[in-house]
């Protein structure tokens, strides 16, 4: 087998694996992977605004919004009025969110930044700078995209 057959295979299984853990945490804690995100962030510290959310997924507000929005619905998070600053709106973890945490599945993308920052400074750069290039060669490199591992569109997550 050639080089650009094993590059492209290697491709393949890490959308593949994006693909697959994205069905399990959908079957398992019934949403996808960047909602699940969103969950962590907020279950973090407890609670958190929109803008804070945004500000640390590297995502517009109204993407924010969209998927506070779902979690809302599903009991997740709760959206209460600061008692500090009435114009601010806190999203607020509620039990059942703090239970999905627990029991959802190892997140991919967890599992990948544990791995990658066992590794040496010189590996790193080096998955970086790969990474880039192929996005590059993908013409991908202006793609507006988080820190989240995630097969499918974040803009339109389910």
């Amino acid at each position: 087998m050639d080089r650009t057959d094993v590059s492209l295979i290697a491709l393949r299984r890490i959308l593949r694996a994006t693909e697959l853990f994205g069905r399990e945490l959908a079957q398992t804690a019934g949403m996808t992977a960047v909602q699940f995100r969103v969950l962590q962030v907020v279950g973090e510290t407890g609670q958190c605004t929109a803008t804070a959310i945004s500000q640390r997924m590297r995502v517009s507000q109204a993407t924010v919004t969209s998927l506070v929005d779902k979690l809302v619905r599903s009991g997740m998070v709760v959206r209460e009025k600061s008692q500090t600053d009435r114009r601010q709106t806190n999203i607020v973890i509620t039990d059942l969110g703090r239970r999905t945490i627990t029991d959802a599945p190892d997140p991919l993308q967890q599992r990948y930044v544990r791995k990658f920052e066992a590794l040496a400074d010189w590996e790193q750069a080096m998955i970086v700078a790969s990474l880039e290039r192929v996005a590059a060669m993908l013409d991908a490199e202006e793609l507006d995209a988080s820190p989240v591992l995630d097969s499918g569109d974040f803009r339109s997550a389910g």
